[in-house]
């Protein structure tokens, strides 16, 4: 099921950021939750490979893939012969792939929901943050993807463990057969990853609607839509916690981004 919780007060978006359980196991409060923010609520899950290739997705995945590893590996040449490294630093430069972005932080998916290229839209529509359950999902994996977790005593796959259950795009959409859905953390090929707190679903090509795969198989899928009344305060709030663009990309592009936003004349 996808629960959908609509927030239009400072109070409900604050019990969003607190909504960690108690777990008496660990006598700590923590979830394997992680969160992916839209900015507009009328779009859909989907992938950027899905939203570039369409239908001819799954035969120019493979292609795009090797070119960009050709022209990429002069800059990055450790993701040579590793197809897991090569989508996670494509899709960390703007290439289209299969991975889908996600955060463990809300508040970097709440920055994302409150962000727009063009600032007079953002009192023209609601916005939206998404929230997983990494273990519901984990817990739904095939036999030997659940060994391997067991092997490292950990839920969440790194590039180094998928490799070890599975070094290719069709063995993966194999295993998955568009029933499952496995979660990545990325290496910290750069500060904006660590920033950014970021972790990737890899979405098998089978799979179709993401958003219908979530609502059959999961019980614990949120959506929390945001009033666009709201959207500004919460933007400023944010800042207020130093999640900026300045932040979020570390460097000279998040600086003037920031800077550009942070003297934007908002109209009355």
């Amino acid at each position: 099921m996808i629960e959908e919780i609509r927030i239009e007060t400072m109070q409900q978006m604050m019990e969003l950021m607190a909504e960690q359980r108690f777990r008496p196991e660990l006598n700590r409060h923590r979830d394997l939750h992680i969160y992916r923010g839209e900015s507009n609520s009328a779009f859909r899950l989907s992938t950027s490979l899905e939203r570039n290739c369409k239908s001819l997705s799954r035969i120019l995945e493979k292609p795009m893939l090797q070119n960009f590893t050709k022209y990429a590996v002069l800059e990055e040449p450790m993701i040579e012969g590793n197809v897991w490294k090569q989508m996670i630093v494509g899709q960390h430069h703007g290439f289209p792939t299969r991975l889908l972005d996600w955060s463990f932080s809300p508040l970097m998916a709440l920055h994302f929901a409150m962000t727009e290229s063009d600032l007079d839209q953002m009192d023209a529509h609601d916005s939206v943050v998404w929230r997983i359950d990494v273990h519901e999902l984990h817990d739904r994996l095939p036999e030997k993807y659940q060994k391997i977790m067991q092997k490292y005593s950990t839920t969440v796959f790194s590039v180094d463990m998928l490799r070890e259950a599975c070094e290719s795009l069709e063995q993966y959409d194999e295993d998955m057969k568009g029933n499952n859905m496995l979660v990545i953390e990325p290496p910290s090929l750069d500060r904006r990853i660590i920033s950014q707190y970021s972790f990737f679903s890899v979405v098998p090509l089978d799979m179709g609607d993401i958003e219908a795969f979530l609502k059959t198989n999961t019980k614990h899928t949120a959506r929390f839509v945001i009033a666009k009344e709201l959207r500004w305060q919460i933007r400023d709030f944010l800042d207020h916690q130093n999640i900026t663009e300045r932040m979020v990309y570390p460097g000279m592009d998040g600086l003037s981004q920031w800077l550009g936003r942070h003297y934007y004349v908002r109209k009355k």
